[in-house]
């Protein structure tokens, strides 16, 4: 089992523009629950969340809004067809970017995000380490003296290191993430520990203490075989919803294709995704116009099999009449159908 410690800073990075991904969160969260790691969080941990998550999530959705496609061109660009093109694109991305910030704020309000999920599962399976006077005193004291990590203005990363030096087992090492470079890292190679806090560890819990800056660091050298079992299965539902989307937004043949090339992955669909779908692909020329692709068919045809009742009788008749034509399409029809 390995023991591991995840500074605050890494929670918040679930909720910024990084490279970390909810991927990793789940990956973590499944073997905290399979009993691979051990994780320690310590109740200064939690408070520092939570004080700090709110600033961060709105730091995001600050940048997140402001991006902006160009929406004015040089006059010689508008005698060419990518010009229309771009611009269409360039309404499509704004009206899905509100979309998007509305479902945000909505799950923001409500705890309910992707990265609130697990982060509240992570606290919940971990061993919380709660901070007493004496953890303080010491925390002041290594401040006092100047020692790592810690500043004067900020017990926080001392009273972390504390309650690690007296809660882990002695002769256990220990999984270290954080990005605070400041406090933890060497001043000659900032991917190394300083050698104090190395020395320290060594010393008192006669064990070894391994740094990492990046959650992925971890997970990819000690479990990088690792699968997400079935009953985790928030990112795949959030690929899924993602796939409808692009799906039922589609405005080229390639994009259905695609689309539909992911959402074949999945066999479970709720009834207002299947509706969601099935309006789509009668109302999308994008998609009913290559009605008869044999990818396009078959997944439409078989999603809804089975599950008619689920579908409004008229829309089923609507889709009925389009998927289950043989290719029967009007010659004129067919020689007015655009290529993509």
């Amino acid at each position: 089992m390995k023991h591991l410690f995840i500074d605050t800073n890494i929670y918040l990075r679930f909720y910024e523009f990084s490279s970390d991904t909810l991927e990793e969160l789940n990956k973590l969260l499944t073997n905290v629950k399979n009993n691979n790691i051990k994780l320690y969080v310590t109740s200064q941990v939690v408070h520092e969340f939570w004080r700090n998550r709110e600033a961060s999530i709105s730091r995001s959705l600050e940048a997140l809004s402001s991006q902006k496609l160009p929406d004015t061109y040089p006059q010689m660009c508008k005698s060419y067809d990518e010009y229309a093109t771009l611009r269409e694109l360039s309404r499509e991305y704004s009206k899905l970017l509100t979309q998007l910030m509305g479902k945000l704020r909505e799950d923001i309000d409500s705890n309910k995000c992707g990265a609130d999920k697990i982060v509240d599962g992570l606290f919940g399976a971990a061993q919380v380490l709660d901070v007493d006077e004496d953890i303080i005193q010491n925390a002041k004291t290594r401040v006092a003296l100047g020692n790592p990590p810690g500043r004067s203005n900020s017990l926080g990363d001392s009273v972390n290191w504390e309650l690690l030096l007296k809660n882990v087992p002695n002769e256990t090492d220990l999984h270290l993430v954080t990005v605070d470079k400041k406090d933890y890292a060497s001043k000659i190679d900032n991917r190394r520990l300083t050698e104090f806090l190395n020395r320290e560890w060594r010393e008192k819990k006669n064990s070894t203490i391994h740094y990492y800056i990046q959650l992925s660091d971890f997970l990819s050298r000690e479990f990088p075989d690792i699968k997400l079992p079935s009953d985790l299965e928030l990112v795949a539902d959030q690929q899924k919803e993602t796939a409808i989307n692009n799906l039922v937004n589609s405005y080229s043949f390639q994009m259905t294709h695609l689309a539909i090339k992911v959402l074949k992955s999945f066999n479970d669909f709720t009834d207002d995704q299947i509706r969601e779908i099935v309006e789509a692909s009668t109302t999308n020329n994008q998609i009913y116009w290559i009605h008869d692709d044999s990818d396009v068919k078959e997944f439409l045809l078989g999603i809804i099999s089975g599950r008619e009742d689920a579908i409004d009788p008229n829309l089923l008749e609507e889709f009925h009449s389009i998927y289950q034509n043989e290719g029967e399409a009007d010659s004129t029809e067919e020689e007015d159908l655009p290529f993509d």
